[in-house]
């Protein structure tokens, strides 16, 4: 997610939900790139289960 206009996209998805659910953002950049409460996980390493859910 190079452009701030792409970050923007991904993460104002979230804005408008105001519960404490856990909220992700899975992409192939391995920078993170969390924030205002939304976890960027990395999808290689979601698949090779290196990131655990749970723990975050």
């Amino acid at each position: 997610m190079e452009s701030e206009s792409t970050l923007n996209r991904e993460y104002g998805a979230f804005d408008k939900i105001r519960d404490n659910s856990p909220k992700f953002v899975i992409s192939l950049d391995k920078k993170d790139t969390s924030r205002n409460g939304i976890t960027h996980i990395n999808v290689i390493d979601f698949l090779m289960n290196k990131v655990d859910l749970m723990l975050l």
